[in-house]
């Protein structure tokens, strides 16, 4: 079996994203680096993303580098139980899903909560987003797409779903406040809501999250909510032509 069967692989025409290299060994690792990963996948895909797990020796770093991938971030992974208690939501918040309001209402207000966000900016376009989330969650996506809003008025997005391939997992494609929502307390509320839906209406019984190094609200929001930091992965890059 090669190395990259044993991945997680999300693709599209256009990019490919390389997940969970912790199940490798170095010797795979350094196979996937420089023979899987070939001239002819770096040349038709105008972005992939491969996910380095901190086990790794520098050297698969350095093979990566030299082959024209690029840093551009580091990721920490939370791990929380959900079959301990009763998670309760926020009762002022309410969630519209993609049931209820536009799609360009949707990738609106996410955009507005990507901007300024602490996390390395996407290289994907709105649009490659969506259709990522497309990809990943299939038809079921709509309703994991949900605009967070208060009073009327939207504060945040958040995308809880389980992970595909697993049963009980759950995960937030995205989660996160409008710029002007940041800073006073509404972080913790909103992901403690978003770990509450994954509990009772997606049935999840863990919960798997993960945030840049540098985003430290969001690192202490995780703790807040009793996460747990279970691992790290540096992300590198390549973008075809850059």
């Amino acid at each position: 079996m090669r190395a990259m069967d044993k991945l997680k692989v999300i693709e599209t025409d256009t990019y490919i994203t390389l997940e969970n290299t912790h199940v490798l060994s170095t010797e795979e690792m350094l196979e996937l680096v420089n023979f899987e990963i070939s001239e002819q996948l770096l040349n038709h895909y105008d972005n992939i993303t491969i996910l380095v797990h901190s086990k790794f020796p520098e050297q698969v770093e350095k093979i990566l580098r030299q082959r024209g991938f690029y840093l551009h971030d580091e990721t920490l992974f939370v791990h929380k139980d959900l079959q301990q208690e009763e998670l309760i939501g926020d009762s002022n918040l309410t969630f519209s899903s993609l049931h209820h309001v536009s799609t360009d209402i949707f990738k609106e207000a996410w955009g507005e909560v990507m901007s300024g966000s602490l996390n390395a900016p996407s290289t994907l376009h709105m649009n490659e987003q969506m259709m990522a989330v497309k990809k990943e969650l299939g038809e079921a996506y709509k309703q994991s797409c949900l605009i967070a809003s208060e009073n009327g008025n939207t504060i945040g997005v958040v995308m809880p779903h389980i992970e595909p391939g697993t049963t009980n997992e759950g995960r937030l494609f995205y989660f996160g406040l409008v710029p002007s929502e940041r800073g006073i307390g509404k972080s913790r509320k909103l992901h403690q809501s978003a770990l509450s839906m994954l509990q009772r209406d997606f049935k999840a019984r863990y919960y798997i999250g993960s945030t840049s190094v540098h985003n430290k609200p969001m690192v202490n929001t995780f703790v807040s909510n009793g996460c747990e930091i279970t691992e790290s992965y540096k992300v590198y890059k390549h973008i075809r032509g850059h």
